[in-house]
């Protein structure tokens, strides 16, 4: 089985305040898109997969999510999980130079 990925325009880079996330729609997946103070944006599943939590509720910092239900970190880089929990889904983004963010899936 051939897996496929493409780009998705989400959202511009301004709806997302620094340091926070948004969960979007993108291609019949929920996704969590973070901005990063930074400046870099980062994109994994919207659903903790322990128990469901809003991952875009989270606290971030350059590395990881902490999930607001169960403080579970989660690297944002491969989704591994600091505990037991099964890892993330990953996706990449970008943003381009008019501002607007898009996340692969």
């Amino acid at each position: 089985m051939t897996s496929t990925t493409s780009a998705h325009d989400v959202c511009s880079l301004e709806e997302i305040p620094p340091g926070e996330g948004r969960a979007f729609a993108v291609a019949g997946q929920q996704v969590a898109v973070f901005r990063h103070r930074s400046g870099r944006v980062s994109a994994v599943q919207a659903a903790c997969p322990h128990a469901g939590g809003p991952l875009a509720d989270g606290q971030i910092d350059e590395r990881v999510v902490v999930c607001p239900l169960h403080l579970n970190a989660f690297d944002l880089a491969s989704g591994e999980s600091s505990g037991d929990c099964a890892p993330l889904r990953v996706h990449p983004c970008r943003v381009d130079t008019a501002g607007r963010v898009s996340v692969e899936v």
